[in-house]
């Protein structure tokens, strides 16, 4: 049997950076490791690489009521890269200091990886069969992961009805209107769809020093402007109505769904979990134009992360043509769809109890994710995926600013108390 707290240090000493564009290391080690520690517990795990050195983990985990649908348990091995000359530590030494085990991916995701592992180490039975799936390439497009298992392996997925991941469950301390502090525990229920764009101005070229009424720069720019400067509608999807009233209520904050704006101050700290997800957005992020100062370039180019709440799609696109004119033309450089589970569940019922069962005074509420991760590839296969990964946070925890940030760190209690919500969660579930 293996701790949680070995398991997760072993996972971060693989250096298993993503640059993208498929540049990537060290996630065949990681991905053998994984498979040894299933294959010590009696689990027989399958390696699938999309492509040399991409490799994959899947494994059935047997319940004890096969009758029932299966639960997808799914995390990813990549990390985004770390420079390590911003670090305090070494970033892939995975060293213990201050009650935390630090290194790039100890809050994404590695963490959870370790204790889905140490779980099935000691043995669990869980109440279903549960399919496990350790992927590759999260950190870019999933094209060599999760989307590439869901694209050519599909049938190993038969038979699940619902999924757990990365970006909910964890501990977040927030004041009460009474002067109480309220522990609140996310689940996610929902993640916005992705839409970049790449936008293409095209104009006449010439001289730089000449008047122009077909430069392809400006009329880019003004496109840009037009995106920069529109003020996208509230909408308030189930989740995001959800959080805002039942956070609301543990609070004792005045919840008014006809003034959001007035709502999310009200809410304080609590608001950044939904502040980015009651309206879609598009963020111009990336410009290329010209290659001489006195040259007016006949094309100019731009992306725009575009971010889309469910059911918002065909309203979003249709404003933003609009916003673009007749002489900007746009396509997806990404798209994939919004994600949207039921709140009101058996599955989230379940979450919610194995986090009470921990800490009694957990207020466990939906949240939508503003960007998004692999159930995006999962969801579209009619699996309802949750952000389920359970963490015990002390107050004052940096968490959200860790994941793909300097000096990355997960607290050691925090470990063991997911690992037994986690336990709870699948042996009831």
């Amino acid at each position: 049997m293996a701790d949680v707290i070995d398991l997760c240090a072993a996972l971060l000493r693989f250096d298993t950076s993503n640059r993208g564009g498929g540049d990537s290391e060290g996630e065949r080690e990681a991905a053998e490791f994984v498979a040894g520690v299933l294959s010590d517990a009696g689990i027989e795990p399958e390696i699938l690489e999309s492509a040399p050195r991409r490799a994959n983990v899947l494994a059935r985990v047997p319940g004890t009521d096969p009758s029932l649908p299966a639960l997808l348990v799914q995390g990813h091995l990549d990390v985004v890269p770390a420079d390590a000359a911003d670090w305090s530590v070494p970033p892939f030494a995975a060293e213990i200091r201050e009650e935390c085990l630090w290194g790039r991916g100890a809050v994404d995701m590695k963490d959870f990886c370790a204790m889905v592992l140490s779980l099935v180490s000691e043995g669990l039975r869980p109440r279903r069969d549960l399919v496990l799936a350790f992927v590759a390439d999260e950190e870019d497009k999933g094209d060599y992961g999760a989307h590439w298992l869901a694209a050519h392996h599909r049938d190993r997925f038969d038979g699940c009805a619902a999924a757990i991941s990365e970006s909910g469950g964890y501990t977040y301390h927030v004041p009460a209107a009474d002067g109480r502090t309220v522990r609140l525990y996310p689940v996610g229920t929902a993640e916005r769809g992705t839409a970049h764009m790449r936008l293409t101005a095209r104009g006449r070229a010439g001289h730089g020093s000449r008047r122009n009424d077909e430069n392809a720069v400006v009329r880019l720019v003004g496109a840009l402007q037009r995106i920069a400067a529109h003020r996208w509608p509230v909408h308030l999807t189930p989740t995001v109505e959800a959080f805002l009233v039942r956070t609301g209520e543990a609070l004792g904050i005045e919840v008014d769904l006809s003034d959001v704006s007035g709502t999310l101050a009200r809410l304080g700290p609590a608001a950044s979990l939904a502040e980015n997800t009651v309206r879609n957005s598009a963020t111009p992020t990336m410009l290329d134009a010209g290659y001489k100062v006195n040259v007016i370039p006949s094309v100019a180019r731009a992306q725009v992360d575009t971010r889309v709440l469910p059911g918002t799609e065909d309203d979003l696109l249709a404003t933003f043509d609009e916003l673009l004119g007749p002489d900007v033309r746009r396509e997806f450089v990404a798209h994939q769809p919004a994600v949207q589970a039921p709140v009101d569940s058996p599955w989230f019922t379940a979450m919610g109890d194995a986090l009470r069962a921990e800490d009694p005074e957990a207020v466990v509420v939906p949240y939508c994710m503003g960007g998004g991760t692999d159930a995006k590839a999962f969801s579209p296969l009619g699996i309802d995926c949750y952000g389920f990964a359970p963490l015990w946070l002390p107050a004052g925890f940096p968490y959200r600013a860790l994941a793909h940030g300097v000096d990355e760190r997960v607290p050691l209690e925090g470990l063991r108390f997911g690992a037994r919500v986690l336990r709870n969660f699948l042996t009831s579930c």
